[in-house]
């Protein structure tokens, strides 16, 4: 085994980059477009947190988690359970990603809110004493590390299996946690060490499994405990991203020539990647969301019966493919939510594919099954060698009886950060998600202290609206 005991005592320049500006990051040095857009991206994020208590797979793990723990300290969103810091961070991580509502980062191939944003609101409850500026500053943290930790690793770590919610994660989450206990950048340099070492997850979870939507939350769970350790001095790994041995960079690729150092810290505090956020408005896998708007935009100029379409062939990069097409087989909610043919048979047939879409009998339904048949998928081999720019384009080539065709090609879909949804998009989706949990009065409070989130002086006055009353 080689000896790495050298190279682990002294700090990476990538690592301590990272670090510096996680410690060193003012609410007064964030632009105003970046605030603003942090409070849009936390609102929706607690929207797909709350309408996420109700799949069974949420009921199962807070059921499994209450009988673990008897420490009443931070709420379970949506719900009147009460559990630890660090497993509420867990359940409301996982809450977040429950029906594939939540925000997506495509360059950086990672969901930020869901692992960034329980770790904050469980240190807010059990700490107390956090302003609304404070968690807007913690939250900006992992917004930009996040990202630029999957843009350094590139669009390989995704396609050779890995789920970054689960191995990228955890860098959102903990350097959200370090930023929001003001730690140094010494033990950032650790929380980094520490939050790295615990990154694991299997995109094959996304065929069925429950497991898929844990994911998130242990990234929100394992950077939480970071920053607490670190904050007592325990150490991790100095130089965590740049080790040639053990390395996460060099573990989490195939060869050296996947991933970029460089885009961890390029334009740093300069370039916001928080503005490259993107939001969905389909309850589905981001990379099926350009063919869906492809295919709204062919029916608004040719209208069609769902029985005139004989094929859809959608031309997409090597990643999109990995990702979302295979041959549908009705297994669960999750793996139908994943799976481009069964999602674009959902709208041609239902004219949505938002949350009453995805049921335990409609992913059954025979119609569907069979019009997810008529789906077939071609590599675009620019697109795949655009990268991340084009890992979302679609070209939607559809064939009608007669023999005539449509076709529509959607680099950016709705909610992309060149097509950002308006402040009234945003709320209008929380408000649909949140209500089915929360009684209107509390919805519109939860927004209107999002949205006036720089103001608020304690934000336990914005955690208490989020659980139900005893």
């Amino acid at each position: 085994m080689p000896n790495s005991g050298a190279a682990q005592e002294t700090t990476g320049p990538y690592t301590t980059g990272i670090a510096a500006f996680v410690a060193g990051l003012r609410y007064e040095a964030i632009p105003d477009e970046v605030r603003h857009r942090v409070k849009l991206l936390l609102l929706d994020s607690l929207g797909c947190g709350l309408y996420g208590v109700k799949p069974e797979s949420s009921g199962i793990l807070i059921r499994a988690l209450q009988k673990l723990d008897r420490t009443p300290e931070c709420a379970v969103w949506g719900t009147a359970v009460r559990m630890s810091a660090p497993h509420a961070a867990l359940v409301n991580g996982t809450l977040i990603q429950s029906f594939e509502l939540d925000d997506i980062h495509t360059a950086g191939l990672l969901h930020v809110g869901c692992a960034a944003l329980p770790p904050l609101v469980a240190l807010a409850e059990s700490r107390g004493g956090m302003s609304g500026k404070d968690l807007m500053r913690a939250a900006v943290a992992g917004y930009e590390v996040g990202p630029r930790v999957g843009m350094c690793m590139g669009q390989q770590h995704l396609t050779q299996g890995w789920h970054t919610s689960a191995t990228i994660g955890v860098f959102a989450a903990a350097t959200a946690a370090a930023a929001a206990l003001r730690l140094s950048a010494e033990q950032v340099v650790h929380v980094l060490g520490m939050a790295a070492t615990q990154a694991s997850g299997l995109m094959a979870a996304q065929f069925g499994s429950m497991v898929k939507r844990m994911h998130a939350g242990r990234s929100a769970q394992s950077g939480l405990y970071s920053a607490l350790l670190a904050a007592e001095g325990f150490t991790g790994i100095v130089n965590v991203f740049e080790s040639e041995y053990g390395g996460f960079c060099t573990t989490f690729s195939r060869s050296r020539s996947d991933f970029d150092l460089e885009e961890l810290t390029r334009d740093l505090g300069a370039r916001y990647e928080t503005m490259n956020d993107a939001l969905k408005f389909y309850s589905c896998a981001a990379s099926n969301h350009s063919a869906l708007d492809a295919i709204r935009a062919i029916r608004r100029r040719r209208p069609f019966r769902p029985d005139e379409v004989e094929r859809i062939v959608v031309h997409g990069s090597e990643a999109m493919r990995k990702h979302v097409y295979w041959k549908y087989r009705p297994e669960s909610v999750t793996s139908a939510q994943m799976n481009m043919p069964f999602t674009l048979a959902t709208l041609v047939l239902e004219g949505d594919a938002f949350v009453d879409q995805y049921t335990e009998e409609s992913i059954r339904e025979p119609a569907r099954v069979a019009f997810a048949e008529k789906v077939d998928f071609v590599e675009d081999r620019e697109a795949t060698a655009g990268g991340a720019q084009y890992r979302h384009k679609a070209r939607v080539v559809m064939h009608f009886a007669g023999g005539d065709t449509e076709e529509e090609t959607v680099e950016a879909q709705r909610g992309s950060p060149k097509r950002f949804a308006s402040d009234e998009d945003v709320i209008e989706k929380f408000r649909k998600l949140a209500s089915h949990v929360l009684p209107e009065s509390r919805v519109t409070q939860v927004a209107e202290r999002v949205l006036d989130l720089e103001h608020v002086d304690d934000t336990r006055e914005l955690t208490g609206l989020l659980c139900l009353d005893q």
